[in-house]
């Protein structure tokens, strides 16, 4: 006799064993119940399983405890005992190559996590960093199962635990498809990539009831934390789409350009692309004139293979752009300044998104490109009120401890010490190149030339004339375009046009780079 639910009542010899246990492994598939499901799709969301199902390889997925129950006793849980117990756990492929995931699956209980839930995540998250392959997290869960107190908080302990063991070991990407409140919002948070989708997903510390009976504001959850706000206020999210299916498909094309661990490179791809394809229109894209903007994105299309490339917090601190992309079939990662947006001056949020953007560059062996146009750090109490300083320097850190190739290019301005933080030669770029429409100076000729020739532009009959005249000699002194090569400065002053070739040649150069950091325990980067 069995007295697992849903399974034959006899099974006295092998056949009718195995009749049991494939007459469970179709409970498990099925879920819960017809009516659960029906709720699930309600609300516009697939089930944990469709969800996997997008993200791996067709047939990939092996199922990791999906019998398993929970143990809990007391209002009312020893009643209902679901197998999974709210989480799917296993490993796949995609593109052929090893990923570990786990879903949380909103039919059961919620998806709350008690204490077999949290154990299941606990063990795949085990198996990943000894196998040395991505973990991918779905999440839709209802935050701690309250029922099994103390015991589902712990859970949480574990899997924080086990996210910063897993830090720059191997990659980690949260994929937010539904509710994420209270403490287990920071799971996500000490992940590399966080996914949202619009309208389905939200993540807060506390909801807004909770914000209402203490501060009085009226807020909805999507503007409290919807995909929306987390992608273009908070910073929370990487990415952000309208649907599930085009989110998973993200998240695919995102493990494409990255390596299983530490310990390997990402994946090389053969391109078409020639190598010594010329860009001409590069000519044409960066006005001469620096007081005109232009759209960086333009420049990078220009110069990676096919002109695809994968923005990481595109609708965050635009000021600057931090992407994915192909140099000749090698991944890149690119930091460029973007003259659209606040004329591609640094400030407290760019700081910030390209310093974490370089240190995952830096700990899955990305090689980096720098794209340099910034006139200086943005000036203002709010700024300087806000830290400008510290969070300037977790740049500067980033920069300098990094040891994966690294090569700038400064297309027009790059001044005063935001030159400096922006991987300059001084601070270890390996190659440093600029176009001959550069400007590397302390600060613009028109700001010099008031501090350096106060005295004289003040005695002048027509000190607007004498201005100008010392603009123009500041600027043939000290900021003509080939004042930095002439002092060894930068490795070489180039042609746009062969930009594309001669990162890669650089990148090929560099590609048996070997730097030791000093031998301790950690840095104590700035926060």
């Amino acid at each position: 006799m069995s007295n697992l639910e849903g399974a034959p009542v006899e099974a006295s010899d092998v056949r009718g064993r195995v009749a049991e246990l494939h007459a469970i492994r179709e409970q498990v598939r099925r879920g819960p119940s017809d009516r659960a499901t029906q709720a699930q799709k309600a609300k516009g969301k697939l089930t944990a399983r469709e969800r996997i199902d997008l993200l791996l390889d067709e047939g990939s997925f092996s199922e990791v405890e999906p019998l398993r129950r929970h143990r809990a006793q007391g209002f009312g849980l020893e009643a209902k005992k679901p197998y999974t117990d709210g989480v799917i756990t296993g490993w796949g492929t995609v593109h052929g190559r090893t990923v570990f995931v786990y879903a949380h699956d909103f039919r059961i209980f919620g998806g709350a996590l008690g204490e077999a839930h949290a154990t299941k995540i606990h063990k795949i998250m085990d198996m990943a960093i000894s196998a040395g392959a991505p973990l991918v997290s779905l999440n839709d869960g209802a935050g701690a199962r309250i029922q099994e107190g103390v015991s589902a908080l712990a859970g949480y302990g574990g899997i924080f635990q086990r996210n910063t063991k897993a830090s720059g070991v191997i990659p980690q990407i949260s994929v937010m498809l539904g509710p994420c409140a209270g403490g287990a919002a920071y799971s996500p948070a000490l992940t590399d990539f966080v996914f949202m989708v619009r309208e389905t997903s939200q993540m807060f510390i506390t909801g807004p009831d909770v914000v209402r009976a203490v501060t009085g504001e009226e807020i909805t959850q999507n503007g409290l934390g919807g995909a929306d706000v987390h992608a273009e206020t908070s910073g929370v999210a990487h990415f952000a789409y309208d649907d599930e299916e085009t989110c998973l498909e993200e998240v695919r094309y995102l493990l494409s350009l990255l390596p299983q661990n530490n310990r390997e490179n990402p994946p090389r791809v053969a391109s078409e692309d020639p190598v010594d394809r010329t860009g001409d229109t590069l000519l044409d894209l960066v006005p001469a004139d620096g007081n005109r903007p232009y759209d960086m994105r333009k420049v990078i299309e220009e110069l990676v293979d096919d002109g695809d490339h994968l923005e990481i917090h595109e609708r965050w601190a635009t000021n600057i752009i931090c992407a994915l992309a192909r140099l000749d079939g090698q991944v890149v990662g690119i930091v460029a300044n973007q003259p659209q947006s606040l004329a591609g001056v640094l400030d407290i949020e760019a700081s910030e998104k390209a310093a974490r953007f370089i240190q995952m560059c830096d700990a899955f062996n990305i090689p980096i490109i720098t794209l340099l146009d910034v006139p200086g750090f943005l000036p203002g109490v709010d700024q300087e009120h806000g830290g400008i300083i510290r969070h300037g320097a977790k740049l500067l850190y980033a920069y300098c401890n990094a040891t994966v190739p690294r090569i700038s290019v400064i297309l027009r301005k790059a001044y005063g010490g935001a030159y400096i933080v922006m991987d300059s030669q001084s601070i270890g770029a390996d190659l440093t190149y600029a176009w001959p429409t550069n400007e590397i100076a302390v600060m613009g000729a028109e700001g010099a030339a008031n501090v350096i020739f106060r005295k004289q532009i003040a005695e002048a009959d027509d000190p607007e004339a004498m201005r100008a005249r010392m603009v123009k000699e500041y600027k043939a002194e000290l900021m003509h375009p080939y004042y930095a090569a002439e002092r060894g400065l930068i490795d070489d002053v180039i042609d746009p046009v062969e930009t594309r070739s001669v990162l890669i040649k650089s990148l090929a150069m560099l590609a048996t780079k070997h730097a030791d950091l000093p031998s301790r325990k950690h840095g104590n980067p700035p926060q």
